[in-house]
């Protein structure tokens, strides 16, 4: 009975995570509509529901999918943002964020819905956001590097290869960080969705 019991407990453990993919916690953060995420595990796709006003200034609305790690990091993704009901300047990122806090330092690689693609950033909680524009629109294939203190966004070139950096920028955060998905409609009434396919995660050994 209690090897039954144990079984079922791993069962129900791996069909959470396969509910969540990669990632371990879900959060509305800042001013918004409730917001939700959904993985297909077939497809490796993750569905992203959120709202707010933007992220942007001393601190940010949007919808959260993350994970918390420590170190080095790099996390990448096929980006398609907006797809369902939102504005323009809806925007899809591949993030790296101190806390959950909506004033919380963070770094992100973030596509609108307009196709322009930046990095941002806020230096320490309550700070103003910043950021720096890729050299063209549409680039839907993404990565955001972490070494260290230092942040660095990349978009996809020829033949597939991310060889050259648009933007870098130092942020210093603590070791162990929440990395993720986040969408935010700039809508602070409504909902907007976002698709992220091919997400990975890479840490160095």
């Amino acid at each position: 009975m209690k090897a039954l019991a144990l079984l079922l407990a791993l069962a129900a453990a791996a069909s959470a995570q396969s509910q969540k993919g990669l990632f371990t916690g879900s959060t509305d953060i800042g001013k918004t509509e409730p917001g939700n995420d959904r993985y297909d595990p077939v497809t490796r796709s993750y569905y992203l529901t959120g709202g707010g006003a933007d992220m942007w200034s001393t601190s940010d609305d949007f919808h959260l999918t993350w994970i918390r790690l420590s170190g080095d990091i790099t996390i990448t993704a096929d980006i398609y943002p907006g797809e369902i009901g939102s504005t323009p300047l809806a925007k899809a990122v591949l993030i790296v964020r101190q806390s959950l806090a909506p004033d919380s330092a963070y770094a992100d690689v973030a596509i609108h819905r307009d196709g322009h693609v930046a990095l941002q950033w806020r230096e320490n909680s309550g700070g103003l956001t910043r950021d720096s524009t890729a050299p063209r629109r549409f680039f839907n294939t993404l990565r955001l590097e972490r070494k260290g203190d230092i942040f660095t966004a990349y978009a996809q070139g020829p033949k597939g290869r991310f060889d050259h950096p648009f933007a870098s920028y130092r942020v210093p955060m603590t070791a162990e960080v929440y990395v993720g998905l986040g969408f935010c409609a700039h809508d602070e009434d409504g909902l907007a969705t976002a698709t992220f396919t091919n997400v990975k995660i890479d840490q160095p050994h």
